[in-house]
């Protein structure tokens, strides 16, 4: 069971914790993250993209000129594939990207991802996040205290904080969720993860029940 250091807003260690076997494990699955990553990822899109075959381009109805004798080559259509504004060859047409995992390997992708934050030292634990008032510059001041202003974060927090979220709102590399929003896909994309001790907590005895 690993030990990780629990600090306060100012960046100073206040004690350590230690966190669980089960939930942030030695090996993670390499394999079972890829694939929810790539769920996560097809998931997103949309799959409404169409182009239209040969048959559903309008116009074209008759031949632009004869067979033989007009020193061209014979053609059928002008909305044959190879004119311009004609039909596309094995465009793309509606689709669904989505793609299926059970809840055991969900549940290993997460703890996988997790793990690799604490394997890279990307994990910051912080006693509490409290803002007085709702600017972005509390929220700068708090990324420059931890040095992770150039980073990409992901702050996990217990419940949500509308002084916390309003003054994140304006930054692009900053996105605050609750414990039971936390997803493989965030957790992985973001640089630094940042969670409060007590968001832990629940984070690990949710993943533990599972």
């Amino acid at each position: 069971m690993s030990k990780v250091d629990i600090i306060n807003t100012k960046g100073e260690k206040i004690k350590d914790i230690k966190l669980k076997d089960n939930v942030f494990i030695k090996e993670p699955n390499d394999a079972v993250l890829h694939n929810a990553i790539v769920l996560a990822q097809a998931s997103l899109r949309q799959g409404t993209h169409n182009t239209k075959t040969r048959s559903e381009v309008s116009g074209g109805g008759r031949k632009p000129w004869r067979q033989k004798g007009t020193g061209n080559a014979r053609q059928g259509s002008i909305r044959a594939t190879q004119w311009r504004g004609g039909g596309i060859v094995f465009g793309p047409t509606p689709r669904d990207y989505s793609k299926k995992q059970n809840k055991k390997e969900r549940r290993l992708a997460l703890k996988s991802a997790l793990s690799y934050k604490v394997i890279d030292k990307e994990l910051i634990i912080v006693d509490d996040i409290k803002f007085e008032t709702s600017k972005t510059k509390e929220m700068m001041n708090f990324l420059k205290t931890l040095n992770i202003v150039n980073e990409k974060v992901l702050i996990v927090l217990t419940e949500l904080d509308e002084n916390i979220c309003l003054s994140s709102r304006n930054m692009g590399n900053v996105k605050v969720i609750r414990t039971d929003e936390v997803n493989t896909l965030d957790v992985v994309t973001a640089d630094k993860m940042v969670i409060t001790a007590s968001a832990l907590n629940k984070l690990q005895e949710a993943l533990s029940n599972e």
